[in-house]
């Protein structure tokens, strides 16, 4: 795929209720972003650039050491050390004393790898991997630019702008599209024997993260992450189903990491009444709560199914829904992910993120390191392309819903 989603995301929070979580694990090639493969435990994260608020530090003499073992090692150390290396590898360790697993540092890679997966990024819509000959498209976005062009999947890259690619590995294909300073690139494919050769756009590209399908009038939404275009993709998913007659919903969240907060957020005001909470903070010196101030709401049966890889984002869609609207949770209880972090980005092209409150449910109840409890408990695996037919706990949300 032209990206790939992983794990620990950034977003504004403001006074009202943005903020940002990270993504579940998913394990993809994605052509314009490098290679990344990670495990999500859904981080909440949130930037807050009002540098008024932040504490002076009135001990200089702390900070004096600091600059003179920074000012011996540069100019006394039989070696050479680069100096950005030197300063990253100072935050990181300061970060790593913490001994939080959600406070650390991020390079400048990571970060802007970071940054783009939820935001989209400069691509053509696909999922790809390496195989024999070649480079397989694994997936076409829907109306992407791929899929406008003919791409389809189970083709076989094997030149890009003319470039033979057959020896070349995914990574180095996704640098080729990412790098082109064109809007347009040449891909030609293997196609049944056949080769063809197309003209593609290079544009920004959004990951789909929504899936839906109808069980005779259960509606039913796979969230696989939260990004910036979940709740517009999840909005258009469910009025086409209720356009269809759905009298229920089931929302999948199975191992979805988390993403961003307010996309969370805007999926549950879809359901719940204004003025019921969402959510809440709790920082060292408040604790503020977040209700839905829209004036849309819903009044049919809906369940949620959930796992030990749901976290985040997700146990905020779950809680708020169960708590505020009355929605069923089934599976299996969830991660527990719920402290918040704080992200500030460095001269040096990196990224810090720390620990600054926990999240709370809307009845008050915090889920750090407890998760969320279903109301019918269903063991059973989940795996990416499981039917009704295979799927127990998808079976028994049917039935609870009905």
């Amino acid at each position: 795929m032209d990206k790939k989603i992983d794990e620990n995301d950034t977003k504004e929070i403001t006074n009202e209720k943005i903020a940002s979580f990270n993504l579940v694990e998913v394990i993809i090639i994605i052509l314009m972003t490098a290679l990344i493969a990670g495990v999500s435990t859904g981080i909440i994260v949130y930037k807050n650039y009002n540098k008024s608020n932040r504490t002076n530090i009135n001990n200089g003499d702390y900070l004096s050491e600091l600059e003179n073992v920074y000012s011996n090692i540069l100019n006394s150390y039989v070696e050479e050390v680069d100096e950005k290396d030197l300063v990253n590898a100072a935050i990181e360790g300061m970060y790593n004393f913490l001994g939080d697993p959600y406070t650390s540092y991020l390079d400048e890679i990571t970060s802007d790898d970071l940054t783009d997966r939820l935001n989209g990024y400069k691509g053509i819509g696909v999922e790809i991997t390496k195989v024999d000959g070649g480079i397989l498209v694994a997936t076409v976005f829907k109306d992407g630019p791929a899929n406008l062009a003919g791409l389809e999947a189970g083709d076989i890259i094997v030149k890009i702008n003319g470039k033979d690619v057959t020896n070349s590995s995914a990574a180095e294909a996704q640098s080729m599209i990412k790098n082109s300073t064109k809007d347009k690139i040449e891909v030609s494919v293997l196609r049944g024997g056949v080769t063809k050769t197309l003209e593609i756009n290079v544009k920004k590209v959004n990951v789909p993260t929504i899936e839906k399908e109808n069980f005779e009038g259960v509606g039913y939404i796979n969230i696989s992450s939260f990004s910036n275009k979940t709740h517009e993709q999840f909005k258009q998913a469910l009025e086409e189903l209720e356009n269809e007659g759905i009298n229920s919903l089931i929302i999948d969240v199975r191992n979805n990491g988390g993403g961003y907060l307010n996309s969370a957020v805007e999926i549950a005001e879809l359901f719940i009444e204004k003025g019921k909470n969402i959510y809440g903070l709790e920082s060292k010196n408040e604790t503020v709560f977040y209700e839905d101030t829209t004036k849309t709401s819903r009044n049919y049966k809906v369940a949620i199914i959930m796992n030990s890889g749901s976290a985040s984002a997700s146990e905020i869609l779950a809680s708020a829904l169960k708590e505020s609207y009355g929605a069923i949770l089934i599976g299996t209880k969830s991660y527990g992910k719920g402290t918040v972090q704080e992200t500030s980005e460095l001269t040096t092209g990196g990224m810090v993120k720390y620990t600054t409150a926990y999240w709370l449910t809307p009845n008050g109840n915090k889920i750090n390191g407890i998760g969320l409890n279903p109301d019918i408990e269903i063991n059973g695996s989940y795996t990416e392309g499981m039917t009704i037919e295979n799927d127990i706990q998808l079976q028994e949300a049917v039935n609870a819903v009905r």
